[in-house]
């Protein structure tokens, strides 16, 4: 994948967020973390409620987390904070993501990596938009 420079990179799981800005080339990936505010958790989309099928009573709190980083992600792209975003998520929680984006939001997106790198490092994050 050809990424933008200057392009923001959000790596999302059901709990953890990194931001990373790339400051090398759209060829050539460099990425330099970035400082976040914290992630207030936000409303989680309906459909996903424990039951005898689904046991998880954690699903619905990493659903509230995706809502809260939907809600960061949309607050900055309203604010301009960014023109482009590449979101790398846990293929769960990018499609909860996805039930929340705002248009402006939607308008900004670069690309969406279903793969869960949250907590992983700058190197193996770098190799998998590579391969994108």
């Amino acid at each position: 994948m050809i990424l933008p420079q200057g392009a923001v990179v959000a790596v999302v799981d059901g709990e953890k967020l990194a931001m990373f800005h790339n400051t090398g080339h759209a060829t050539e990936v460099e990425l330099t973390a970035m400082d976040l505010p914290a992630v207030e958790p936000g409303t989680a989309s309906r459909g996903h409620h424990s039951s005898g099928a689904n046991p998880d009573n954690d699903t619905q709190a990493e659903d509230a987390f995706a809502g809260g980083v939907a809600a960061l992600l949309n607050r900055k792209a309203l604010e301009g904070k960014f023109d482009k975003l590449l979101v790398i998520a846990a293929p769960k929680t990018l499609g909860e993501l996805r039930k929340h984006w705002h248009k402006v939001l939607q308008e900004k997106l670069v690309g969406e990596i279903a793969k869960d790198l949250a907590g992983q490092s700058t190197d193996q994050i770098t190799r998998a938009i590579a391969a994108a």
